[in-house]
């Protein structure tokens, strides 16, 4: 199994809380794969706190999510009793465990916390059950421009690190990294519709250090 038990960790001392939803998905779904019919499913991969669900119910859509953590999962399904048979606890690089197939297939820096050829088989789950010509939408997966991607220990490949001892990586397991190449490699199953760098470099303290993640949206190839 994939997933980094340093983050169940993390839920069990109440860290990495977030639960409100993230601007950058609410702003890429509602312009680039807004719901259309009833019965739109949507599946998130790594949904962590559950930050996105308040969104998701909001527009109606038939939510699923897939999430490592066994103690945020029960924290869901206290929340949201509605959704315990939607929401499981699972590894998102392996094979999806729900039914049908989905309209949409969301993450925001889930799938970065996991080795480059992990992250290649858990897309290319995503894109067999994904109905034709629909799309992935990934948030925050985290540039080799970024300040830390050099620190840390080597991982199982070139764009993975991982034992941060400080900074916003510390004690969460693997971390990946990508430039543009890596993610048409990793898309390479997919049409690339959308792939946007964000960088934040911050002046005050002046350590120039540089947040950078990539934004982006990829459709399922037409079956030839």
């Amino acid at each position: 199994m994939n997933f980094s038990k340093e983050w169940d960790e993390r839920y069990k001392q109440n860290t990495q809380m977030s639960i409100w939803p993230w601007s950058d998905l609410v702003s890429y779904v509602m312009r680039y794969s807004r719901p259309s019919s009833p019965g739109f499913k949507v599946l998130e991969l790594g949904c962590g706190a559950g930050a996105n669900i308040p969104f998701f119910r909001y527009l109606g859509v038939e939510y699923y999510a897939i999430e490592g953590s066994e103690t945020i999962v029960e924290s869901l399904w206290g929340r949201y009793p509605e959704l315990r048979n939607n929401i499981i606890i699972g590894d998102i690089t392996e094979a999806i465990p729900f039914a049908g197939q989905f309209d949409l297939v969301v993450d925001r820096s889930s799938l970065t916390h996991n080795s480059s050829a992990a992250i290649k088989g858990s897309l290319s789950h995503v894109s067999n059950r994904l109905k034709p010509r629909c799309k992935y939408i990934g948030i925050d997966w985290f540039g080799t421009l970024h300040s830390d991607y050099r620190n840390g220990d080597p991982g199982e490949d070139e764009y993975t690190r991982s034992n941060y001892k400080k900074g916003q990586f510390a004690r969460v397991g693997r971390v990946h990294f990508s430039d543009k190449s890596h993610l048409e490699e990793l898309f390479s199953d997919f049409e690339i519709e959308i792939m946007e760098l964000k960088t934040i470099r911050r002046e005050i303290p002046e350590d120039r250090h540089i947040f950078a993640s990539w934004n982006l949206v990829a459709r399922k190839r037409e079956e030839e």
